[in-house]
């Protein structure tokens, strides 16, 4: 299978052709509805048993459909490289009666990055318990995030044990999405041994480490290899190969041409809609 590549900045998106085929599809469409019709939930706590500061420090926001059933869930992790950033609902994802999770996760130097992980792996631990009161479908829960939140869904799919030890098989989940995130051992964990960021590592914390053929379907996403962070793309790539090798079956690489690290979210959402449709029209 070929790599994927969309060629030329957004014009797989403003092309005459594609342009009115989305504006048609969008016209037509019974599930395409307004980011206005959302409702929100905010300052839910992932962690309702632990201490007080914790519950504080793991909290999560949700966007919804009010009186909607078995709709499907993305839980959305920010990037910030594990030392910044915070919960986030992007507004391209809230279409089509797809829920929305946002998750805030503790932070490095504060805690060990073990500990970010196991924050990731709560909130989606928590969502597969909670999603259905919102009208979210368990069995429809995918995992995307950028940079730093690419990284986590990738490890906390890939490394079973992780999610594991909430009581939740990680091939439940419907689909995994990294938006240009860590393959190998990520950088704040290299960094604090004293490793520059071009010095490559690859151990138990690295999602690379850990492909499987049985993990859920992933789309991998990633900014031009010429305007990406540190070789992000070439990463990625090594990735894909990697899961392709093992015997992975449904793994996608996208290279978007022309736009870097943090400009790459704005198409990368709308490739994660149309993998979350695909998913979904495969089981019906």
């Amino acid at each position: 299978m070929k790599i994927n590549s969309i060629k030329k900045p957004l014009s797989w998106l403003l092309a005459p052709t594609a342009l009115w085929m989305i504006l048609l599809l969008t016209i037509l469409s019974p599930t395409v509805l307004s980011a206005a019709d959302y409702q929100f939930e905010r300052n839910l706590t992932y962690r309702p048993d632990a201490e007080e500061s914790l519950q504080k420090a793991c909290q999560v926001d949700i966007a919804y459909l009010p009186n909607q059933t078995n709709a499907p869930v993305i839980v959305w992790f920010h990037g910030g490289g594990l030392t910044g950033g915070k919960r986030e609902l992007p507004k391209e994802l809230r279409a089509e009666g797809i829920i929305t999770v946002g998750v805030e996760y503790r932070l490095s130097p504060e805690v060990e990055i073990d500990e970010i992980l196991d924050d990731a792996a709560a909130s989606v631990a928590w969502t597969f318990k909670n999603i259905s009161r919102y009208g979210g479908s368990p069995e429809k829960i995918y995992l995307a995030g950028h940079s730093a939140g690419g990284y986590l869904v990738s490890l906390i799919t890939l490394d079973k044990s992780r999610l594991a030890k909430y009581d939740i098989d990680a091939n439940q989940l419907a689909g995994v999405i990294p938006y240009s995130g860590h393959a190998i051992t990520h950088f704040n964990t290299r960094h604090r041994m004293g490793m520059p960021p071009w010095q490559a590592m690859i151990d138990k914390t690295a999602p690379i480490y850990h492909v499987r053929p049985d993990a859920p379907p992933i789309l991998i996403i990633s900014g031009d290899r010429e305007k990406e962070l540190y070789g992000r793309y070439e990463e990625s790539a090594f990735f894909w190969r990697m899961l392709k090798l093992c015997g992975h079956p449904q793994v996608t690489l996208y290279e978007l041409d022309g736009f870097d690290h943090g400009s790459m979210c704005k198409p990368a959402h709308e490739l994660a809609l149309r993998f979350i449709r695909e998913q979904e029209s495969r089981k019906k």
